[in-house]
């Protein structure tokens, strides 16, 4: 993780100063390029709205083609007519298109992000394809979580992948996912979790055989009107549509990566206790996503059309990474003490002896990865805020030392939470994750 990591980091940096739109003006197709963005929001503060609409009108691809769906919930009511009417005030001139539209509850669906993005791709594409008549083979589609703030070269990049690709219609593309927008606010348990999963997202661009579409990524609009978009009755949509599209082409999908940072929220809330229950439900709707699993093998088992190889590696790495959620903090913080614990004789023998001096080098190891890692996060992350004093500076490294509490709390136990009640038939409902 730490190398990958670290290759990532410079490549990010060398993106960020490519010229993305002049290399793509110059693809004979790119006047044909159109990109639609899906935001389904539900409960969002407008200020969150505002600030995710003023980073895509600072994009370097031309604005007029770029159409936005604000894909609300019809149950939010009011409010949502407010927020809209207040957003195409003050940005619908801005876009080749800024629709709105409410998403009503449909018998058989699953209330949350999925269903409600599956809707507003359907109003978006019956809207610039089937009524203004843009051609489906020239149009990407994006799903944009409400609190996103795209780089703004983002969509320049994403066009000239999309028209280089020889294969743009099996291919969906995801930039780098970091949690950065608020992280001199959060308290530290918080911050050294968003820095974690923001360096570990940057380390999985680099495994192409990993790489899966996760919060907000993108796709071409005919792949995925063609597979049948989101699945609406479900709760994890990212890992689902992945899967729906793998299988659905037959094994000829793969994401690739966008060296470009998209900066998302870190889970906050009002007051500290509120922020670490935000973060854990975050995290356990995340590990909900185990629910796919039974989906997957039976898609596993049927496609015998997909190659046993390609399909195997595939599948088992994601089921890994899903039933060991709740697993790994154990076997890795606690793991070396159990044995001698639960047999006395192990402690006496040979490797019973060894056992701690293993695991001593082990995480010695991991010490020195870490110091890499907590280097990549610093050179990353926003600039510190001014009224940071010179005990914040000395305090920031010391934080990574609360990984083992962090992990139980913010990795294990919601992880646990979510497989228990899942197994126990105690389904969860899709909760937005707070914003301030």
């Amino acid at each position: 993780m730490a190398v990958l990591s670290l290759f990532a980091h410079f490549r990010i940096k060398a993106s960020q100063k490519h010229n993305w739109l002049a290399d793509v003006e110059s693809h004979p197709d790119f006047e044909k390029m159109h990109h639609i963005i899906i935001i389904p929001t539900y409960k969002e503060p407008l200020a969150t709205l505002e600030r995710t609409l003023e980073g895509l009108s600072k994009q370097t691809f031309p604005l007029k083609r770029i159409h936005i769906m604000l894909s609300f919930e019809e149950r939010e009511g009011q409010e949502a007519k407010d927020k809209a009417k207040a957003l195409q005030a003050k940005y619908g001139e801005l876009f080749g298109d800024l629709w709105d539209t409410h998403h009503p509850d449909i018998e058989g669906e699953v209330k949350g992000k999925s269903s409600n993005t599956s809707w507003g791709a359907k109003q978006a594409k019956h809207s610039l394809v089937d009524q203004q008549g843009v051609d489906i083979n020239y149009v990407t589609i994006t799903s944009e979580d409400a609190d996103v703030i795209f780089d703004r070269q983002y969509f320049a990049s994403l066009a000239f992948h999309f028209l280089q690709s020889e294969k743009r219609y099996n291919r969906i593309w995801q930039g780098w996912i970091r949690f950065y927008n608020n992280i001199w606010r959060v308290p530290a348990p918080v911050r050294v979790l968003a820095s974690t999963f923001s360096v570990t997202q940057m380390f999985i661009l680099m495994r192409r055989d990993r790489l899966v579409n996760f919060s907000s990524y993108s796709a071409s609009l005919k792949m995925i009107h063609e597979i049948g978009y989101w699945d609406t009755d479900v709760i994890p949509e990212d890992y689902r549509l992945f899967f729906k599209a793998y299988f659905a082409l037959k094994g000829d999908l793969e994401v690739d990566p966008i060296f470009l940072p998209i900066d998302a929220d870190a889970a906050e809330s009002h007051g500290w206790w509120a922020t670490m229950v935000n973060q854990y439900e975050q995290i356990k709707r995340w590990a909900w996503g185990v629910s796919d699993d039974a989906f997957i093998i039976r898609q596993y088992i049927l496609a015998d059309d997909i190659p046993l190889v390609d399909r195997t590696i595939r599948i088992l790495k994601t089921i890994e990474d899903h039933f060991l959620w709740p697993v790994n903090w154990f076997a890795i913080t606690i793991g070396a003490l159990l044995p001698p614990l639960l047999n006395e004789d192990f402690g006496r023998s040979v490797l019973g002896k060894t056992l701690p001096q293993i695991t001593s080098a082990i995480l010695t190891l991991s010490l020195i990865s870490l110091v890499v890692i907590y280097f990549i996060d610093s050179q990353s992350r926003p600039p510190r805020p001014k009224h940071h004093n010179i005990l914040h500076r000395i305090l920031q490294p010391i934080e990574f030392v609360l990984l083992p509490v962090i992990g139980f709390f913010f990795s294990a136990l919601p992880g646990i939470d979510a497989h228990t009640r899942l197994m126990l038939g105690k389904y969860i409902e899709y909760r937005v994750t707070e914003k301030v």
